[in-house]
């Protein structure tokens, strides 16, 4: 062969593998089939997996004729489960079982009005009552113990509206006998294995909180302060059988929570866990301590594991049964996990697993067998679904600080070898509520949807999340509009310099502060937002910081709040509220907005969102309102969560160009009103007259 075949051979073959190595990355950016809405936001699924303190017994969420109920089933035989709650308007969200497993309990409120009611249903003859028949109140359930009796104790605030007395209540009778009579300073209590307030938190004056003992009489001795800048990331946890042993998790005097015990008699304190990055057991909805982020051993209330959440969520055991636990876990999972619920002897765990590219799990896991179990799938809808990979990131802000912050790309997005895409996406930033709350590194419907719709989704930790240590929740304190929407927009740009965000589409998407976070940005010319969506968001925190107009057993940490968020009564206070207030500078905005709110808010109230719209229409800006005459501070409604995001994904498509599925069918059922701007947002008018 000579040499012109050779090297024509050669070209030839190298033109082919070009193409051949186009046309599969071609394939492989091939977009993800589109995912239907209701496979994110109102699917049949089932969760919340709670095994009963017998062992015998799963309960479980599922909808029953659309609507979210207590289901229950034999622990091996989810097959035979049934129905033993049969509500009709609000979902359920959370259950509880009885100590003597003859019984579920939850908690109801109105519309989403907040005033929650605890509710029982007896698993046999599925019969439901309401144990806490008042009005205008706001139930606490505070104490489960496992001692198989059919006792709970709750707090209740039909005395007075602002603090908790504390009250035996029997289930089988529904007697509720008073233990504590809240002297009207407490806004928070410890209660024991045995039913008896051994601890009780009353605010200071500057913010901070004090800690008192509570004797067996009521009687009260101070056993330390918690100064202002600790306050929100110090909780009590538990008191020891030993009645001097408490767990706590502490930052007095250091800057990330750890997790100690406390000997209140002594005042000794022993270490038990801590991390320098983050809190200690810090946790997705707030604050230290919450669910999914301690294991405690049902049978004495001691800490025995207990999470670390910086990018992504790990465990620690304190004993070696436990850190067996957690290796077998770990095992198993192949993602991060939560326990969920545990037997009374502590042999089962319910375990929600994560591993973010399948919708979460629920699984059953035997400490004696060491066999873990899967139960089932919370959305079997996208069960074997192509969905994306979250990226965790540890980004700098122009100050200084660590945002850990989470990047969601398109399913089949092709990236380069530092996992950037190959040509700049539109970009939806997802910021959460609070502010003291955190994103976490997980599976996250929103993120999912967003994704599929070929939006790179970026949720960033900004200054006033909780976990990351007092000094960076502190750094929030009156920075609602400056450095903490600074936070946001750096990492905007840093997705901007790194070819990830695409220059003139980058849209602000969030609810409650996120909201807010929404109307500041597009308040804020140079941040460049293309457009919003602002759920329940506050437009005035003059109106917003008024103390008459907090949720009632809001008000006791008025002091705190005020320091924290600004304060009306003194002129430096309401200069910064005002400055602060979109609706000041509701004249920068611009862009296109999409406005909901629900109209039963008891924290941000429908007159805030009214006046924004209202302002904005006079103006002759382009604005959407949607509200939610069933809904609160949030929308759980399915219908209603199906509705909102069929409405979001059309108006985005619109700011941003990504791809939309009809909103056709999505509001049948759901509450759903148009206020204002229903023909800025394709297919919503029409949508909303066959829904009718």
């Amino acid at each position: 062969m000579n040499s012109h075949v050779v090297a024509n051979l050669a070209r030839g073959v190298a033109v082919l593998v070009v193409a051949l190595t186009a046309s599969l990355a071609e394939a492989a950016a091939a977009p993800s089939p589109l995912i239907p809405r209701q496979a994110f936001f109102a699917g049949e699924g089932r969760s919340g997996a709670q095994i009963s303190p017998d062992g015998r017994l799963i309960a479980f969420l599922a909808p029953l004729d659309g609507v979210s109920n207590i289901w229950v089933a034999p622990r091996g035989d989810l097959g035979e489960a049934r129905a033993v709650t049969h509500e009709k308007a609000r979902p359920i969200q959370r259950l509880y079982w009885a100590p003597n497993s003859a019984q579920v309990l939850f908690l109801r409120d109105q519309g989403g009005a907040e005033d929650f009611h605890l509710i029982g249903a007896d698993v046999t003859t599925s019969r439901v009552v309401d144990y806490t028949p008042f009005e205008n109140i706001s139930a606490r359930l505070l104490k489960l113990s496992t001692n198989g009796g059919d006792a709970v104790v709750v707090g209740l605030n039909n005395r007075n509206g602002l603090w908790h007395d504390v009250y035996r209540l029997s289930l089988s009778s529904g007697a509720l006998t008073l233990i504590w009579r809240n002297p009207d300073r407490y806004s928070d209590v410890l209660v024991d294995r045995e039913f008896n307030v051994v601890m009780g938190v009353r605010p200071a004056p500057d913010g901070g909180n004090i800690v008192d003992r509570i004797g067996a009489g009521g009687g009260a001795v101070k056993l330390f302060d918690v100064p202002f800048e600790a306050s929100q990331t110090t909780a009590l946890v538990s008191m020891a059988p030993d009645g001097r042993t408490l767990y706590l998790l502490d930052s007095r005097g250091r800057n990330s929570t750890v997790l100690e015990t406390l000997d209140t008699r002594t005042g000794a304190i022993r270490v038990l866990g801590a991390d320098e990055r983050v809190d200690v057991a810090s946790n997705s909805d707030g604050g230290v301590g919450g669910d999914g982020t301690l294991i405690l051993d049902p049978r004495t209330d001691a800490v025995v594991g207990y999470g670390v959440n910086h990018l992504t969520l790990t465990w620690k055991g304190l004993d070696k049964a436990t850190r067996a636990d957690i290796a077998t876990l770990d095992e198993a999972a192949k993602g991060t996990w939560s326990v969920e619920s545990q037997s009374a002897d502590n042999r089962f765990w319910t375990v929600l697993v994560d591993r973010v590219t399948e919708p979460p799990s629920d699984y059953l896991y035997d400490r004696q067998t060491r066999t873990v179990t899967k139960l089932f799938s919370t959305r079997p809808e996208l069960d074997g679904a192509r969905l994306a990979p979250m990226r965790p990131l540890a980004l700098r802000s122009r100050d200084g600080f660590t945002l850990v912050s989470y990047l969601t790309l398109p399913p089949g997005t092709l990236t380069d070898a530092a996992g950037r895409p190959v040509r700049p996406l539109p970009l939806v930033l997802y910021v959460h509520g609070g502010p003291d709350e955190r994103d976490v590194y997980g599976f996250n419907p929103t993120h999912q949807w967003l994704a599929n719709r070929g939006y790179a989704v970026l949720s960033v930790n900004f200054r006033a999340s909780t976990g990351f240590g007092k000094a960076f929740v502190n750094a929030g304190n009156l920075a609602w509009r400056g450095a903490m929407s600074d936070d946001l927009i750096d990492a905007v740009h840093w997705a901007q310099a790194n070819g990830i965000a695409k220059p003139g589409a980058v849209a602000i998407y969030g609810g409650s502060y996120g909201g807010y976070a929404v109307l500041a940005g597009l308040t804020r010319p140079a941040d460049g937002y293309a457009c919003g969506v602002d759920l329940f968001g506050p437009s005035n925190l003059i109106d917003l910081m008024q103390i008459d107009s907090l949720p009632a057993d809001w008000r006791p940490n008025y002091a705190q709040l005020v320091r924290r968020w600004g304060d009306p009564r003194t002129p430096d206070g309401r200069a910064y509220l005002v400055d602060a207030s979109p609706i000041t500078h509701v004249d920068a905005v611009t862009r296109p907005l999409l406005v909901a709110q629900g109209r039963n808010d008891p924290r941000i109230h429908m007159a805030q969102s009214d006046l924004l719209v209202n302002t904005l229409r006079a103006r002759g800006r382009s604005v959407t309102y949607v509200n939610f005459p069933d809904e609160g501070h949030g929308f759980i409604r399915r219908e209603n969560m199906l509705a909102m995001a069929a409405v979001a994904e059309s108006f985005l498509g619109v700011c941003l160009g990504g791809r939309v599925e009809k909103i056709g069918r999505d509001l049948v059922g759901s509450s759903l009103q148009v206020s204002a701007g229903g023909d800025l947002v394709p297919g919503l008018s029409d949508a909303v007259n066959s829904a009718r």
